[in-house]
């Protein structure tokens, strides 16, 4: 496996399925991830254990894990809103479940229909059950809306780290910051992933960043500069954000690794590959708009990897 510098974390087969209103097949999914896989990413997010009602794009999350499962090292992970979602993600042998806890209390609200404190409990009991059953699953918290909420507006950073330290004394093993909404601007991630690093030290997680206002590599890379090693991200940056028509969601996969590789810092994903993978996506949700520069204008003449760029 090629040696990296940071991690990028995909989580378009999940963040980025749930948002789109189409319904990929199983087996496009199966042919995406293992496209994901061999494009080096170690780390995918492959979807999320919730009733079949509410996302009918995540019925088959169980399959999809299974599948994900036979591709050695690499670290598959699902998302759980709550205890009962968390025991179907152990029982199917996910290696990290992520809860999401929404750092604004009209998000929360709406989200999860749970207060912020409930929530914490329930990142208890997942923690719990994980000790107990699961030993070696790890246990994710990402704080949504740490950055700003379209329904609340302005989140307060002591909210925010204050969260933050309830999550992990609850027992989750990482907390990690999502710019939900793309609210988020460089200078507010520096200081917000300072003050979480200072808070948790080594459980200072990811950042989830979005491209909403067209700050997400910017923000990525204030992130970077403050010492965050793990960076969420979408392939061709589906999903993540219904309500900016005309802009990509989440982060695009292509661009970051782009970005980080051109700067020296090794991804161990070959873009090459990873722009490839972009067609098995597009078989499973044809018609549906995905986002990138770097695979609309191409590699540079004499493109070097970050590895050989030392």
């Amino acid at each position: 496996m090629t040696p990296s510098d940071i991690l990028i974390s995909e989580v378009g087969p999940r963040d980025g399925l749930q948002s789109v209103k189409a319904t990929m097949p199983t087996a496009d999914k199966l042919r995406w991830i293992d496209a994901l896989v061999a494009a080096g990413l170690r780390e995918i997010e492959v979807g999320s254990f919730v009733p079949a009602r509410l996302l009918p794009q995540m019925a088959d999350v169980a399959e999809v894990v299974r599948h994900a499962l036979t591709h050695p090292g690499i670290a598959v992970m699902a998302l759980a809103p709550n205890l009962r979602g968390a025991e179907a993600a152990l029982a199917a042998g996910v290696h990290k479940v992520t809860l999401p806890v929404s750092a604004s209390v009209a998000h929360s609200l709406a989200n999860v229909r749970k207060t912020r404190e409930a929530m914490v409990e329930e990142v208890r009991a997942v923690a719990h059950l994980r000790d107990t059953q699961a030993p070696a699953m790890l246990v994710e918290v990402g704080l949504s809306t740490a950055f700003g909420c379209t329904l609340q507006g302005k989140v307060p950073e002591d909210d925010v780290i204050w969260l933050a330290a309830l999550c992990a004394e609850a027992g989750a093993d990482e907390v990690g910051l999502s710019d939900t909404t793309g609210m988020a601007n460089p200078a507010q991630v520096r200081r917000l992933f300072t003050r979480l690093r200072a808070e948790l030290g080594t459980r200072a997680g990811a950042a989830h960043m979005h491209n909403t206002r067209g700050l997400g590599l910017a923000n990525c890379l204030a992130a970077y500069d403050v010492g965050v090693r793990t960076f969420d991200a979408s392939l061709g940056g589906l999903g993540g954000c219904p309500y900016a028509p005309g802009a990509s969601g989440n982060v695009v996969t292509e661009d970051l690794v782009f970005m980080f590789e051109a700067m020296g810092i090794a991804t161990g994903v070959d873009l090459e590959r990873l722009m490839a993978a972009r067609a098995p996506l597009q078989a499973g949700l044809p018609g549906e708009p995905i986002y990138g520069m770097t695979p609309e204008a191409g590699l540079p003449k004499g493109w070097a990897p970050g590895a050989m760029r030392r």
